[in-house]
């Protein structure tokens, strides 16, 4: 894959001078883009489902998370006197560029919490930059956020925040609000420091990145006045990082997961708040070395403009994936990522020296988010492997980014690019169902799901005659999937395995090999290995070579997929799903010596290949 040779990708990020350089790096190239009056960034010209003028207002918010703890660490950037002329003027109901009265669910309320920060972590360089009618002018549209309704989940916190900003420069501020919004964000609590992201809403990255993040900011802030809840929201966190590190590998990548990917790194933004809370659960040189290898990683992706500026997409740039609300200056959300910089150079954060990932269990079971993890730490491999939901939403591509079986931080996961076929449906690591018009139907909610040990089992229907069961067996390389299928019309299926990028990566050779025999198919390249097998029950192997761009972390890929067609009736279909990255010389053997399935007297086994090791046993009642 094509990249960019950029600075940022050199930047050793080993020092708190290297981390301040860093956020110059990603905001300096915007300079460019700001509006002549300075209250909007616009980078490009695609659209969100809020008007440029907002997208714009957007672009320019998302700044602050980054340059505000620069600022109020003792740096500076270029960019600073537009910072003040840009909220002078947005905020100026006189001005041309005044950012304007905002409505019920404005996107504008996402973006003001921003200013909540900053007006706490640098009030002298930001208020004190203004004059007595631009501060008056910059409170009163702040207070607005108090005034409008906010969807119930993580937006919850912007007020909060806007009102500890108006607080800690003496401008009156809600305390009822406040009050009312923390009480409603700890009825989205589950259990073991895990949220959920609204009433019955999923657990994703808008756990660390949003939830965790302005609540441990609120508990810095107030653990003076608020103690209680300042405690609260501590221990929680250290509790959820328990979980949390797991999404971590030892090369910096994390598990891509859930909607808003698009955010990047701020994937790392919890260990950062973690550290400007104080709180040392993972010991800071943990954390520390968990938000720099994450910046590190990341910056070595193909994932900038040829100036410097981000793009939407995750690994590559790449619309397909993004939500109806990323404008192009969305991205720089990841800037959330720097709130260390805040700390002083003598804060023990950064003093301590930068330590590897501890010692973790091969498996992690996560029941508050509906995931067990397997680590393959000299792959830097994780895969999480997921139950699925009993709700949903209508975010964009919502199967695919919360109702996959599996979720790689290496092979990634695709979305689908239109609906007509397994080409443009992509289905990695999903059990795809068709009455035979090459329109498929996917796992979108469930009707029961429980996870015992490494064992996930969901129910589903896919139509109202149609019943799935569907029992995984976590592991790796090897997983096993077994599908019941209670159907009362003619389907077609697709049970997919990990998608494989075919672009050489660089220092890697060029090319793939494929391997087919009378029950698996084999794709392997330099960079890594996927295949799948019948083990039970009908099926043909094949390979599966989808749209471009449908997978985010390579913009072509080939599916493993195992295939066929079922008459009405009840259906057993067991399914090896094998992969593994990196070079690997013993991927023959491997392969060769995969899970072995069994069927007597409707019960059926699973075991080992090489030693006969039970790996499950259930009964079948077809």
């Amino acid at each position: 894959m094509f990249k960019i040779d950029l600075p940022i990708a050199s930047n050793p990020l080993r020092t708190r001078g290297d981390v301040q350089q860093a956020v110059r790096q990603l905001i300096e190239p915007l300079k460019p883009y700001y509006s002549s009056g300075s209250a909007r960034v616009s980078i490009g010209n695609t659209s969100a489902s809020y008007e440029d003028a907002v997208a714009g207002m957007e672009g320019f918010s998302r700044v602050l998370w980054g340059i505000m703890p620069l600022i109020s660490g003792g740096s500076e950037s270029i960019l600073w006197e537009q910072v003040i002329q840009g909220i002078i003027n947005g905020t100026d109901p006189e001005h041309v560029e005044y950012w304007g009265a905002i409505n019920d669910y404005d996107q504008r309320i996402v973006e003001m919490a921003a200013y909540g920060l900053a007006l706490v972590i640098a009030p002298d360089q930001l208020w004190g930059a203004l004059s007595a009618k631009e501060q008056h002018n910059f409170a009163a549209w702040l207070r607005q956020a108090s005034d409008r309704k906010a969807y119930d989940c993580n937006w919850l916190f912007f007020a909060v925040l806007v009102n500890l900003g108006l607080k800690a420069v003496g401008e009156p501020y809600d305390q009822a609000v406040v009050e009312q919004n923390l009480e409603r964000i700890d009825a989205f609590y589950l259990s073991d420091g895990w949220y959920a992201d609204g009433v019955k809403a999923h657990s994703d990255y808008y756990v660390p990145f949003a939830i965790y993040y302005y609540g441990l900011f609120y508990a810095k802030v107030m653990e003076q006045e608020d103690p209680v809840r300042s405690e609260r929201y501590k221990s929680r966190a250290s509790a959820f990082a328990s979980d949390f590190i797991y999404w971590f590998a030892e090369d910096g990548s994390a598990l891509p997961y859930g909607r808003s990917l698009a955010y990047r790194f701020a994937q790392a933004a919890f260990w950062g708040a973690m550290a400007y809370a104080e709180v040392e659960a993972i010991p800071y040189g943990v954390q520390k070395g968990l938000l720099l290898r994450q910046l590190r990683w990341w910056f070595k992706q193909p994932i900038f403009q040829r100036d410097g500026t981000l793009t939407i997409g995750y690994a590559y740039p790449n619309l397909i994936m993004a939500e109806n609300y990323n404008s192009p200056g969305s991205p720089y959300w990841a800037l959330k990522a720097f709130l260390p910089l805040a700390l002083d150079e003598s804060h023990p954060f950064w003093q301590v020296e930068e330590l590897p990932l501890p010692k973790l269990e091969p498996i992690s079971v996560q029941p508050a988010p509906h995931l067990v993890i397997c680590r393959q730490p000299e792959k830097s491999h994780l895969v999480a492997f997921n139950t699925g939901h009993a709700t949903t939403n209508e975010h964009t591509h919502t199967s695919a980014k919360y109702e996959k079986f599996a979720y790689s931080n290496v092979f990634g996961f695709s979305v689908p690019r239109a609906e007509w076929g397994l080409g443009q449906g992509a289905f990695d690591s999903m059990l795809a169902l068709s009455e035979g018009d090459n329109i498929y139907r996917v796992k979108r909610k469930n009707e029961e799901s429980r996870i015992e040990g490494n064992m996930l089992y969901a129910r589903w229907k896919p139509w109202a005659d149609v019943e799935v069961k569907t029992w995984l067996i976590a592991g790796a390389p090897w997983h096993i999937r077994v599908h019941c299928i209670d159907s009362g019309r003619e389907l077609d299926t697709a049970d997919g395995g990990f998608a494989l990028g075919l672009e050489s990566l660089e220092g890697l050779p060029r090319g793939y090999k494929t391997e087919q025999d009378e029950h698996g198919v084999l794709a392997v390249c330099a960079w890594g290995v996927s295949g799948v097998r019948v083990l039970y029950g009908p099926g043909q192997a094949e390979l599966i070579y989808p749209n471009s761009n449908t997978n985010l972390m390579n913009p072509r890929t080939v599916i493993p997929t195992v295939r066929t067609s079922l008459q009405p009736g009840v259906h057993l279909l067991v399914t090896a799903v094998y992969a593994e990255p990196g070079s690997n010389e013993t991927y023959e053997q491997q392969w060769a010596n995969g899970p072995v399935a069994a069927v007597k007297d409707g019960q059926l086994t699973l075991k080992d290949r090489d030693g006969g090791k039970l790996l499950f046993s259930h009964n079948i009642d077809l």
